[in-house]
C-alpha cells in the first residue's frame, strides 16, 4: 500500500467519523426532545387518571344506568345478527374467523372446518 492509498483511507475514515459524529448529536438531539415529550405525558396522564378518579366516584350512581344501556344494545345487535353478518363477510373475503386461526388468511381459500362450524350456528 502505497502513502497515497494510505492518506486517502485516513481522509476517508475522518469523513466518516465526521458524519458519524453529526448523526450521534442529531440522535442526541432527537433522544432530549423524546424525553421532554415523556415527561410532559406522564405528567398530563397523572394529572387524567386523577381527574377520572374523581368522575367515576361521582359516577358510581349512574353505572346501573350505563349497564343496563350496553346490555339493550347488545341483545339489539345480536337480535339483527350484525356480528355474525361481518364474520361471514371476513370468511368470505379469505379470512378465518374460528378461535384456533382468526384473523390468519385462508390458503388457497379452502375451507376451514372450525369456520364453517361456528358459522352455522344459530
Amino acid at each position: 500500500m502505497d502513502k497515497k492509498a494510505l492518506f486517502d483511507s485516513v481522509s476517508n475514515m475522518e469523513e466518516q467519523i465526521g458524519e458519524l459524529y453529526q448523526q450521534l448529536g442529531e440522535l442526541k438531539t432527537n433522544l432530549g426532545s423524546m424525553l421532554e415529550e415523556n415527561s410532559r405525558l406522564q405528567i398530563e396522564n397523572d394529572y387524567l387518571r386523577r381527574r377520572l378518579g374523581e368522575e367515576s366516584v361521582a359516577g358510581t350512581e349512574s353505572e346501573g344506568v350505563m349497564a343496563e344501556e350496553r346490555k339493550e344494545a347488545m341483545q339489539q345487535m345480536i337480535e339483527r345478527g350484525e356480528g355474525h353478518d361481518n364474520l361471514v363477510k371476513l370468511y368470505q373475503e379469505g379470512f378465518h374467523v374460528c378461535n384456533i386461526h382468526f384473523g390468519s388468511p385462508r390458503t388457497n381459500d379452502e375451507d376451514c372446518l372450525f369456520c364453517l362450524s361456528l358459522l352455522n350456528k344459530k
